[in-house]
């Protein structure tokens, strides 16, 4: 039977292991303490289909996303964190948060960040692509290191469900696991274009033609048809401004269509209800039409085949 999510066993470590399984359970960290000898730390993760759900209970200490890490681990994830117990501080971009117990923080782990913990903590942290994510990450950077209540919008929302899962862990390691992830990460990202909406003072957050044009590519993302022209013709825009919508959020309409199909691809071929479908049943519902073609692209995005990705789960 395919694995599909894989649930390691909390360790109790001295902090040398501790900070080893830091690194290891999300990017490469530097993480310190002031008091090494007498520190205890506990890990619980759990993996599916890339979205890494852990549960982390420590002691005092920091942890910091240095440029130099940053460029020996360069893959792009968001990581949405709630502290369940204890206090802290996130530092990214210019910007720095107070960290409480049901209150939701996003950072990004492409950009410098720095976590701070006075004391002893214990909280929940969701680490997913940026590929997963129908935002643009100029965007979502507008949102790290401030603070996502978990009692109000859509974060009361959130936050219930993210205490729930973290009383639950090993449910991600089920056969219902990889949609849970999913569930998980596009519960996150409605929170996130909700916030986007809200943000004052940014004119392409509210900027309803760029977002229509989003749902139209995502409603039409199986037909072969989609197209620049055929976009801009839906949309009653020109195709050089719907170019220049994407070039203002560091992407291409060509980019942005081809990352949102091939991100469809592998949710279901990672998806064990969908084991009896090959792998290019699956690639043409989302308008790949020749294999090759597909296999590339699809190891260009993730760093594996497509079906490596479905014998991993």
């Amino acid at each position: 039977m395919t694995q599909v999510a894989t649930l390691r066993p909390p360790v109790r470590r001295a902090f040398d292991h501790f900070r080893q399984s830091v690194s290891s359970s999300f990017v490469p960290l530097r993480t310190t303490s002031d008091r090494p000898d007498t520190f205890d730390g506990r890990i619980s993760t759990a993996l599916a289909d890339d979205v890494h759900i852990a549960i982390v209970e420590a002691g005092r200490h920091t942890a910091e996303r240095t440029p130099q890490l940053i460029d020996s681990s360069p893959r792009h994830y968001y990581k949405l964190q709630m502290l369940l117990a204890g206090s802290g501080m996130l530092v990214q971009h210019g910007r720095d948060v107070v960290m409480r117990p049901g209150e939701i923080t996003l950072y990004d782990t492409a950009h410098p960040y720095t976590l701070d913990f006075a004391g002893d903590l214990r909280c929940i942290v969701v680490m997913f692509p940026s590929s997963m994510a129908d935002l643009p990450p100029a965007d979502v950077l507008q949102l790290v290191a401030t603070p996502l209540r978990g009692s109000a919008g859509m974060g009361s929302l959130v936050a219930p469900f993210l205490r729930s899962l973290a009383d639950n862990l090993p449910q991600v390691e089920s056969r219902s696991g990889v949609r849970l992830a999913h569930a998980t990460v596009d519960l996150t990202l409605t929170m996130l274009a909700r916030e986007l909406e809200l943000t004052r003072g940014g004119l392409e957050h509210r900027d309803r033609t760029f977002q229509d044009i989003v749902q139209h590519i995502e409603d039409n993302l199986g037909s072969t048809d989609l197209s620049p022209t055929t976009i801009a013709a839906a949309s009653y825009v020109s195709v050089r401004h719907l170019h220049a919508l994407f070039h203002d959020r560091g992407t291409t309409v060509s980019a942005w269509v081809r990352r949102r199909r091939l991100e469809q691809c592998r949710r279901r071929l990672t998806d064990p209800t969908l084991a009896d479908q090959s792998i290019m049943t699956i690639a043409s519902r989302w308008g790949f039409v020749d294999a090759a073609h597909f296999s590339r692209a699809f190891r260009a995005e993730f760093g594996m085949s497509p079906s490596e990705a479905r014998r991993r789960g």
